[in-house]
């Protein structure tokens, strides 16, 4: 009995293991894209490239690279470093497996590269398994409904438009206007059992800024952050955010409820447009090919609540060019979001931070998560803003006469104080009912609201 079963553990261990190994040779480099003659591979498989001329064996100085298409009968890879020193006829050999991202509970508190290794000169993270970094849909039905507020601390977001566990949203602002502050004022305050951070196609120096100084060492003790810095390949940063989505799935799978941020999915985007046109697909609006609009949704469809328990609030920033709101990356992310906030640089000059424009934000889930109280609130402080601003010229030129309009001399009243109140510093933190009872306070004892 006992030969017979090691006699089947070997047979397994054989079946298992390739009797031959697949080579290619590298025909041709564009700068992005090899052209290779074999080996026999499918789409997403990873390749080692020889670094050394093509008669040598040491191996030791091997790249590793990605099948991204295949073209007149070649092989298109697309390698994950800098391929200086690589001659015409080096070899490639078939690795048989796709990429997967390591994930332990001891990633928690790391600073971590898109493949799972170590920036922060820690130890290795030993990993308790391996998940492939794209995961197959969720079935609908297997999705619970998002009727469970998540409270993330910020008195404009909790108070106005309030965030469900589980819930989709994006943050839209154009460059400086204070987007990695408020991401960093979520993570340190938001109500999430694991934080995972992706930031993908930042400045080296803005990763150490919003680690030291936005995430601050309270937030990082229960994050996960994942890098993939500008100067990285285009390959790189987009399996970076496939990464950080796996790696809150492992989390949520768990049964716990994660935070996942991406800063920004706008560059995960224009990763994407490098690598979707060095392959040759046509370009579309703005040079966007059409695999990067068939990516967006699958990525944000990650998120979600579970019914068997877990659930992944994701928050994306959403870089807009020139401030223009309706690019195609951010026209089509806010068909998708459950809902968006956008940050205006206009409110940020004022120094009202976070520069949160309430009247272009929005939460899609505000009605399930907010009860009558709250939502009458939320009409009233709306209300307040949007009569004051649509006067704002008149009344900043004294050409206002009190008492023309009523609403507007309530508006006028009550708006320095409502300001005040959602004004805050990175620092600070309200829960849900205290940010409730400053507003009702800020606006006045006049709750009732004309249908």
């Amino acid at each position: 009995m006992n030969r017979l079963g090691t006699l089947e553990r070997y047979r397994a261990t054989l079946e298992q293991t390739p009797l031959a190994q697949d080579f290619g040779r590298l025909l041709g480099f564009n700068g992005l894209v090899i052209e290779a003659s074999g080996p026999d591979v499918k789409i997403g498989e990873l390749c080692e490239i020889d670094g050394h001329d093509a008669g040598q064996s040491d191996s030791s100085k091997s790249i590793s690279a990605e099948v991204v298409g295949f073209r007149d009968g070649r092989v298109l890879l697309m390698p994950f470093a800098n391929l200086r020193g690589v001659s015409a006829g080096a070899r490639i050999r078939a690795l048989r497996r796709t990429l997967r991202v390591p994930v332990s509970r001891s990633m928690i508190g790391r600073v971590l590269d898109a493949f799972g290794e170590p920036l922060d000169g820690g130890p290795a993270i030993t990993p308790e398994g391996y998940r492939d970094i794209q995961s197959p849909p969720i079935n609908p039905l297997c999705r619970a409904p998002l009727d469970q507020v998540l409270e993330t601390g910020v008195r404009a977001i909790d108070g106005v438009m309030p965030i469900a566990k589980g819930q989709r949203v994006g943050v839209f602002a154009g460059s400086g206007v204070g987007k990695s502050t408020l991401l960093g004022m979520m993570a340190r305050h938001v109500h999430a059992d694991v934080i995972v951070v992706a930031m993908i196609g930042e400045r080296g120096r803005e990763v150490g800024d919003f680690l030291h100084e936005s995430l601050g060492e309270e937030g990082l003790k229960r994050s996960v952050m994942m890098v993939a810095t500008s100067d990285q390949s285009a390959l790189v940063r987009t399996h970076a955010v496939h990464a950080a989505h796996a790696v809150a799935e492992f989390f949520r799978d768990q049964g716990l409820d994660v935070l996942l941020m991406l800063d920004s999915i706008t560059r995960f985007a224009m990763a994407q447009r490098e690598v979707g046109l060095a392959v040759g697909e046509p370009p579309t609006s703005r040079g966007y090919p059409p695999s990067v609009f068939n990516l967006l949704p699958q990525i944000l469809e990650r998120g979600g609540r579970l019914r068997a328990g877990g659930s992944i609030s994701a928050i994306y920033s959403v870089l807009v060019e020139g401030d223009d709101m309706n690019e195609p990356v951010a026209d089509h992310m806010r068909a998708i979001l459950d809902g968006h906030v956008v940050l205006s640089r206009d409110l940020a000059s004022r120094g009202q931070l976070p520069a949160i424009d309430l009247l272009s934000s929005v939460s899609r889930l505000t009605g399930r998560v907010a009860d009558e109280r709250q939502q009458l609130l939320v009409q009233r402080v709306k209300s307040i803003i949007s009569t004051y601003e649509t006067s704002r010229d008149l009344v900043d030129m004294g050409a206002y006469q009190a008492g023309a309009n009523p609403a507007l001399d309530e508006a006028i009243a009550v708006y320095p104080a409502l300001i005040e109140c959602l004004r805050q510093r990175p620092s600070q933190s309200s829960s849900l009912q205290e940010t409730i009872a400053m507003l009702e306070a800020a606006v006045g004892s006049h709750m009732q609201v004309r249908v």
